[in-house]
């Protein structure tokens, strides 16, 4: 089985060092190394449950997306939110180092397993997933997040289905997110000891949130990268 592999490591100073190996499957990008311990209360699909969540307890007993974080919050619950690390992380491809803020690096951690975590509002972000770029700053991330719907177009098109050239579908998959990303962030908040497994949701959330309203403006002010595109031919 081909595999994507990648290995986020905070380096926490006096606390020690914290390490997650994820490893995807290449193919369905679903974490196939999860840990099979015992999961939280918090992690049941009726706790928090989001408003628009297409699953039934019946089939799904736990929420996809908080079983992804099960395995990182109380590890973090030493930490604050603001508190400096120095965060490493190695894909197959790459090695990505910065020092930053407890939050941010968690945040970018979320992010991939947010997208890989088999909730059908999170689906969407596959493609990102599977070209990770940890620590994206919000600019990169706009322009990530557009050229992969605009290419789920291209096939939509392709196949002699409905293509969507004006992004209001991408607006409405970050509105989905937006509601997403408040549950989940209740459902962290009633286990956490302290505020940066919260914060880092939070901070995910903030994009989010933005995304539909900057999208057209942010995409406006790049125009001019694709000049070659849009001259008139010779």
């Amino acid at each position: 089985m081909d595999t994507i592999d990648i290995r986020y490591c905070f380096n926490l100073g006096k606390q020690g060092c914290e390490v997650f190996d994820l490893c995807l499957d290449a193919c369905t990008l679903k974490v196939i190394n999860q840990s099979n311990l015992e999961l939280p209360e918090w992690t049941k699909l009726e706790f928090h449950q989001c408003a628009h969540c297409p699953l039934n307890s019946k089939n799904h007993p736990n929420c996809l997306v908080a079983v992804s974080l099960a395995n990182i919050v109380g590890r973090f619950n030493s930490i604050y939110s603001h508190d400096e690390i120095d965060l490493e992380v190695i894909t197959n491809e790459r090695c990505v180092s910065q020092h930053t803020t407890a939050q941010r690096g968690l945040s970018s951690l979320l992010g991939l397993l947010f997208a890989t975590s088999g909730c059908p509002h999170t689906d969407f972000l596959k493609p990102m997933a599977r070209f990770h770029l940890p620590l994206a700053s919000d600019e990169e991330t706009i322009f990530r997040a557009a050229g992969m719907y605009l290419l789920a177009q291209y096939f939509l098109r392709r196949e002699g289905k409905e293509s969507d050239l004006g992004l209001s579908g991408l607006k409405q998959i970050y509105d989905n997110l937006h509601l997403l990303n408040r549950m989940i962030a209740q459902r962290v908040r009633s286990t956490a000891q302290t505020d940066s497994s919260v914060n880092a949701v939070i901070l995910l959330d903030m994009f989010t949130n933005l995304m539909p309203f900057v999208i057209e403006e942010h995409l406006d002010e790049i125009r001019y990268l694709f000049d070659a595109y849009l001259r008139d031919a010779p």
